[in-house]
């Protein structure tokens, strides 16, 4: 059988499911897009075959053309150049954390977001903020992105919403004033030409979840973490979103390492890992035989401390580690498995956000792991996402021997502050089951 795709519209046609929503464009403009789409000659043969692919690989142009001529992101659509040769290796990058200048409390953006009648609101305890009211990003001076570097290192992940005056210059000027922008190794960059910094997140009619290459739990990653330099704070900007579903979760590193006992994080600070970029290369070369850049693996510590906030993170993920170094490999795949479940099962430090055209999210790549879900399918979801670089991780040792300064645990500093005190010792009795309603 003939490999075929369906496009939204035959499926809308079918089931009531989300449906394009564009950044600021009118309704007339979506609806010539999606009739661009349906006039684009795509097979319907009953003994034909829809393809399913993996979405934790899948960044488009991989089977289809697009949705249509008259997108009105079109030069932002994904491509992959022809190339003679890879790049050499990445250099070292000098990272100075633009946290480390900012106000105690975030207190200028504060005055800032305040000035102009919004409010930042906390969503969870632990992890995510929104920042609320008519703020553009574009108009955030040197010291109010130090200040939000500050607070996307203390809670993870800050949202802002209708950012759509915010173009992909001034998105690449916010990021280069947090780190030297990450040129990703394999994923594709816009069809402009200009912009090998940028990455581009997308998925359409052609990426149907293939449901049996992958469980939810193993989605939640950390960008590139397979980098000598991984991923600080980094802005991810949706041109287009599904009107429901494919939403993105960001569950918190802090967390993690606060909900473990004592015994177990002195374990994990005691141990490192592969990071390692074989597989993500090995996704892409059906679509280019030669990568930007040729693959790595890389060791980093299990348990890293912040630069700015001090504190522990547990910084592993699925989608990169593949086992621990010098653990018997039963050993590491029980550890592995175990600290995957804990980042997709702590429902009290992971945020949930709901995509609308023009938002922007900006997370720290150090703290978080994060996931999409693949729920809208087939509707578009198109953004641009720009990386810049952090420092190479730090262990807890190296963070004390070097700083002089005890590192964190994100649940005591927050006891400390209310004033609460430790819990008891466990007295070893046996603890009957409780629940609330």
């Amino acid at each position: 059988m003939t490999a075929i795709t369906i496009t939204s519209t035959e499926i809308l046609d079918q089931v009531p499911i989300g449906t394009l929503k564009l950044n600021g464009q009118p309704k007339d403009k979506v609806a010539k897009a999606q009739d661009d789409e349906h006039d684009s000659g795509h097979s319907t043969e009953e003994d034909d075959e829809v393809v399913v692919v993996d979405p934790y690989n899948y960044v488009g142009e991989t089977f289809g053309s697009g949705p249509g001529e008259n997108y009105p992101f079109a030069e932002f659509l994904p491509h992959n150049p022809d190339r003679t040769e890879s790049d050499p290796p990445l250099p070292h990058f000098d990272i100075q954390d633009r946290g480390l200048k900012a106000h105690p409390n975030a207190a200028r953006l504060r005055a800032f977001v305040e000035a102009r009648g919004g409010k930042v609101r906390d969503q969870l305890v632990a992890v995510g903020t929104v920042i609320e009211g008519d703020i553009k990003l574009e108009e955030l001076g040197e010291e109010e992105k130090d200040d939000l570097a500050l607070l996307v290192a203390q809670r993870g992940v800050v949202f802002f919403r209708n950012q759509h005056s915010l173009t992909i210059e001034a998105q690449r000027d916010l990021g280069k004033h947090f780190g030297p922008l990450h040129k990703h190794a394999t994923y594709a960059t816009p069809r402009r030409g200009d912009l090998d910094d940028v990455v581009v997140v997308y998925a359409d009619h052609n990426s149907r979840p293939d449901l049996y290459a992958f469980s939810r739990a193993e989605l939640f990653h950390s960008d590139v973490t397979y980098e000598v330099q991984p991923p600080g704070t980094t802005i991810l900007r949706l041109l287009t979103t599904p009107e429901v579903g494919n939403d993105t979760l960001w569950s918190s590193g802090y967390t993690v390492y606060s909900s473990l006992s004592k015994p177990m994080q002195k374990y994990l600070e005691s141990l490192s890992a592969i990071h390692s970029g074989n597989d993500q290369a090995a996704s892409r070369t059906g679509i280019t035989k030669i990568p930007r850049r040729q693959p790595i693996e890389t060791i980093h510590p299990v348990v890293r401390v912040h630069p700015v906030t001090g504190i522990k993170s547990v910084f592993v993920n699925p989608g990169f580690v593949t086992r621990l170094v010098g653990v018997p490999k039963a050993e590491s795949d029980m550890i592995l498995n175990f600290l995957k479940d804990q980042f997709a099962q702590q429902t009290d430090a992971t945020v949930r956000w709901s995509w609308k055209s023009g938002d922007v999210a900006i997370w720290d790549n150090r703290i978080v792991n994060h996931s999409a879900t693949f729920d809208a399918y087939p509707s578009l979801r198109h953004g641009l996402r720009v990386t810049p670089h952090a420092e190479t991780p730090i262990s807890v040792e190296e963070y004390e021997s070097t700083t002089g300064q005890k590192a964190k645990d994100w649940l005591e500093e927050r006891h400390r502050s209310l004033g609460i005190k430790p819990l008891a010792r466990d007295d070893g009795k046996t603890k009957k089951r409780a629940f609330r309603d």
